[in-house]
């Protein structure tokens, strides 16, 4: 797959209200979003400065929103249930889709579960996935069903030294039953959403896992795949490759945690990236332009392979950074980096629908060539907000007066 298959061909027919084509009409046509997920972590958007938001808005479609259990529900039954809708809601009226991460995790635990006998957290943890699926239906449809199960049984350090309920789980039930508890419960709402199983293990152990998952029968929507590359941009011959790896099952891949360091990278002998701490890891210039170039190759290479339906980008600035990287697209100091400038000129430049304004032929129809996603038609003073799917196609919009 090239980028050019990216692209829709789409015949857009204007029409009366009898169903007959309008010949010589004005329409303004402006793309609103792609139909791949250009997405971020947004944990802090909504409540951010409008600068701020201004920049999220100006490059994604897609955020991804926190449910870390530990977070969400520190005491039991008192889950932050009304402040994540808020924000929720914040992104749904500005067109933005929206990602939950994640139902079921080892880490960021909620303490008050661990000292439960095993069924009682079972049961704790399986109405924990029914609210948050169900409180959110309309809004957050797409969720990190299960998150790092490749490593969930095996994750004993704890800092309190009480292993985790969701450890001792998976270390009873095993990684597939995990993940269809995860599955199931998510299911059994019956609002359909997405459901994606995350990872960092870009090894075989996880190919395994998924294979594994999928003759048990379990109904995953997507293979999640992180990388976080403190260590160094994995090149283009890496990704294809695991691209490659990954589409064998048939399933789209969400690359769902991307980040590059605009500073010096994490030394390459470290093998836990949670074991490298530093006060201070700055941005610098030649990092910063550095970041730039891989984000363009990154993000290329991805948008370029037929199995690819998503990026996340795992955080816009980098206050709050995980492990205090430099590895945000913005500043602490709220100024863009060059990786966010060259990113924005590729989604909301090479790889975006200018608005322009086109008239009807004799046929009545105006062609849109460009990247497939959600395009805003304005008409006879109207404007319908229709779906542009890639490759050929007709689709007609209808005056209303």
């Amino acid at each position: 797959m090239s980028l050019e298959d990216r692209l829709t061909s789409t015949r857009v027919v204007v029409a009366d209200l009898d169903g007959r084509p309008v010949p010589g009409q004005q329409v303004e046509v402006a793309q609103v979003r792609h139909a791949f997920e250009f997405g971020c972590a947004a944990f802090e958007v909504a409540q951010a400065d409008q600068e701020y938001q201004d920049l999220f808005l100006g490059l994604f479609d897609t955020a991804t929103l926190p449910f870390y259990w530990g977070r969400f529900e520190p005491r039991r039954g008192e889950p932050h249930t009304a402040e994540l809708l808020a924000a929720a809601r914040w992104f749904q009226e500005r067109g933005v889709r929206l990602k939950g991460h994640p139902l079921v995790w080892h880490t960021v635990k909620a303490e008050w579960v661990d000292p439960l006998p095993l069924a009682e957290a079972e049961a704790e943890l399986r109405a924990r996935i029914r609210r948050e699926v169900g409180d959110f239906a309309g809004l957050v449809d797409t969720w990190d069903a299960i998150n790092e199960v490749v490593i969930m049984p095996r994750f004993t350090n704890e800092p309190d030294g009480v292993t985790n309920a969701i450890t001792r789980l998976c270390q009873d039930r095993g990684r597939v039953e995990m993940v269809r508890l995860a599955v199931d419960e998510a299911r059994s709402v019956g609002t359909r959403p997405r459901l994606v199983l995350n990872d960092f293990d870009l090894g075989p152990e996880y190919e395994d896992l998924v294979a594994q998952v999928l003759d048990a029968g379990i109904e995953i929507d997507a293979i999640g795949l992180q990388s976080h590359m403190h260590q160094g941009f994995r090149g283009v011959e890496q990704l294809v490759e695991i691209c490659d790896r990954f589409a064998r099952f048939g399933l789209p891949l969400h690359w769902t945690e991307t980040t590059l360091v605009s500073g010096d990278l994490m030394p390459p002998e470290i093998e836990d990236l949670n074991d490298y701490v530093v006060q201070d890891w700055p941005s610098t210039p030649e990092g910063e332009a550095r970041q730039a170039a891989e984000a363009v190759a990154h993000y290329t290479t991805l948008v370029s392979h037929p199995a690819v339906e998503s990026i996340t980008y795992w955080g816009m600035g980098d206050a709050g950074t995980w492990l205090g990287a430099p590895a945000g697209l913005v500043r602490a100091d709220g100024t863009a980096k060059p990786a966010y400038d060259a990113l924005r000129s590729l989604i909301r430049g090479e790889w975006w629908w200018a608005p322009r304004t086109l008239v009807t032929g004799p046929d009545g129809a105006v062609q849109v060539d460009g990247f497939a996603g959600r395009y805003a038609i304005t008409a006879g003073g109207a404007t319908t907000e229709v779906d542009l799917d890639r490759g050929p196609g007709t689709t007609t919009v209808t005056l209303t007066s």
